[in-house]
C-alpha cells in the first residue's frame, strides 16, 4: 500500500467520481459515522457515492443514516473506512476486498490491503481523521455530518475516557458541537440509554460468565438463541464486549458471538500490558492494542478453546 497524506487523499477525492465506501461487519459507531460522513461530503461536492456494509446498520444511528439514501452507484473508486483488514468485510462488501483503492483508518494493525492509504494509529478514531480530512478539503460540515463524526469519535473513545483521547480530540469535538452536533443527545443515546431487550440480553450473557487463569481472563458468550429470547436487536449488543474486561482483576476480556453459517466472532478487550490486536491476529483479525476482533468458522467448543489457549499462553509468557 502506498502511504499518502491527507492532502493527497483530498486530491484523489476531487479527481475521482462514483465512490463506494466499505464498512466492516458488525459496524460500530466509528465505522458508520466515518462512512456516512464521508458519503455525505462527497455528495455535497456533486459526486455520486454510496456506503456498503455486509451487516445491517444498527437502528440507533438513524438520526444521521436516514439522511443518506442509496443512490445505486456503479462504483469506480472503492474506499474503506475504519477497516484494519479485509477479513472484517462480509456479505456484498466482501466482494470488493481485492479492489480497495483507498483506505482511511486509525488501526496500527492495518494490513496495507489497499492501493493507497492514510493510516494513523495514534488518532482516537477514524471519524477524527475524517474531520481533519474535511478541514483539508474545506468541506462545509452541516449538522448531519457533524452528528455522524461526533458519533464516531465519542463511541470509539468510550465517551472520551480512553487513553487514545488527545487534547486535539476534545478540540475537534468542540468544533463539531459548534457546527451543530447534538452532543448531549448522542452521548445519552450511546451510553446512558438501554432498551428492555438489551437488559435481558445482558442478563443472559452474564449467566455465561467464566473465569480462567486465576481470574485474569473473563469469557462471555452471546448465542443466536439469546438474541431471539431477549428480542434484542443488533444495536443491543453494543457495549457488551466491554463488560468482561470491567471486572476487577481481569486482564483479558473475551466476548464470543454466534453468527449464521457456523461463524463465531470474538471481541477482545485487554489491559495496558497486553496487546489485543496481537491476540486476534492469530485468527486473521486485528484492531487496537486494547480492543480487537476476529472470526472463526469452527464448532463453538473449538473456537472457544483456541481463543482461550492463545490468551492463556500470552499471560503465561508475561510471568
Amino acid at each position: 500500500m502506498e502511504t499518502i497524506t491527507l492532502e493527497q487523499v483530498s486530491r484523489l477525492l476531487f479527481e475521482k467520481d462514483n465512490f463506494l465506501i466499505l464498512m466492516h461487519k458488525s459496524p460500530d459507531g466509528d465505522a458508520v459515522g466515518s462512512g456516512y460522513a464521508l458519503c455525505m461530503a462527497l455528495r455535497s461536492m456533486g459526486k455520486k457515492a454510496d456506503t456498503l456494509c455486509g451487516d445491517p446498520i444498527p437502528e440507533m444511528y438513524r438520526y444521521f443514516t436516514d439522511c443518506v439514501p442509496d443512490q445505486g452507484v456503479d462504483p469506480e473508486y472503492i474506499i474503506s473506512v475504519d477497516l484494519a483488514t479485509t477479513n472484517l468485510l462480509c456479505g456484498k462488501a466482501a466482494e470488493y476486498k481485492d479492489r480497495v483503492d483507498l483506505c482511511i483508518d486509525h488501526h496500527g494493525s492495518n494490513t496495507g490491503y489497499a492501493k493507497a492509504g492514510y493510516v494513523d494509529g495514534t488518532i482516537s478514531s477514524c471519524a477524527e481523521i475524517i474531520k481533519y480530512l474535511f478541514d483539508v478539503m474545506q468541506i462545509e460540515i452541516d449538522k448531519n455530518m457533524a452528528n455522524a463524526i461526533f458519533t464516531g469519535i465519542c463511541t470509539d473513545t468510550g465517551c472520551f475516557k480512553y487513553s487514545s483521547v488527545s487534547p486535539q480530540t476534545h478540540r475537534t469535538a468542540a468544533d463539531l458541537m459548534e457546527l451543530g452536533a447534538d452532543s448531549a443527545y448522542i452521548c445519552h443515546l450511546m451510553f446512558d440509554s438501554k432498551s428492555k431487550s438489551k437488559i435481558m440480553l445482558e442478563k443472559f450473557v452474564l449467566e455465561t460468565l467464566e473465569f480462567f487463569s486465576g481470574g485474569k481472563v473473563a469469557f462471555v458468550l452471546i448465542t443466536k438463541s439469546m438474541m431471539e429470547q431477549s428480542g434484542a436487536l443488533e444495536c443491543d449488543t453494543d457495549g457488551i464486549s466491554s463488560m468482561p474486561r470491567q471486572i476487577e482483576g481481569v486482564k483479558i476480556g473475551i466476548t464470543m458471538r454466534e453468527k449464521d453459517g457456523g461463524e463465531y466472532r470474538f471481541s477482545v478487550r485487554t489491559s495496558d500490558e497486553i496487546d489485543a490486536s496481537a491476540i486476534c491476529k492469530n485468527f486473521g483479525g486485528g484492531g487496537h492494542k486494547a480492543a480487537a476482533g476476529c472470526s472463526m468458522h469452527k464448532s463453538m467448543k473449538e473456537a472457544k478453546d483456541e481463543m482461550l489457549k492463545v490468551c492463556i499462553s500470552m499471560l503465561e509468557e508475561m510471568v
